[in-house]
């Protein structure tokens, strides 16, 4: 079996997440999972003045899942939504000095649970997105 090499800042996310819990009376929450990897991830959000004003995470998966979510919610805190929503796996992955490649899709899922929170956030609102 391979081993998996992971880089400096992607260890230091897992073994220190930023941002993790809940946030109490959040604006929105977002849930997404991977049924073939079995990860499953809960990101909360507080809007305020059309930005994220703060913002937690909830993950059950690998390393590289923890590491890719605790970077995303630095990048996006203090966002205006509009930029939140331009962001992507390849942004994330990046931010954190890249994944090895049979972890990338823990990107992916990280970006997914932003987007649920920002669809979830806009619909309780009554914006159209």
């Amino acid at each position: 079996m391979d081993r998996l090499e992971y880089n400096v800042m992607v260890l230091e996310h897992f073994k220190n997440p930023r941002n993790a819990g809940t946030l109490e009376n959040a604006d929105a929450i977002g849930q997404v999972g991977n049924p073939v990897c079995g990860d499953m991830m809960e990101i909360s959000i507080n809007v305020k003045d059309d930005r994220i004003e703060d913002i937690r995470f909830r993950t059950f998966g690998c390393a590289s899942a923890i590491a890719t979510t605790s970077m995303l919610t630095e990048v996006v805190k203090g966002m205006k939504l509009e930029e939140a929503e331009k962001v992507t796996w390849d942004h994330a992955m990046k931010s954190l000095g890249g994944l090895p490649k049979i972890k990338i899709h823990c990107s992916l899922l990280a970006v997914d649970g932003l987007k649920a929170a920002l669809y979830h956030y806009y619909k309780k609102v009554g914006v159209d997105r």
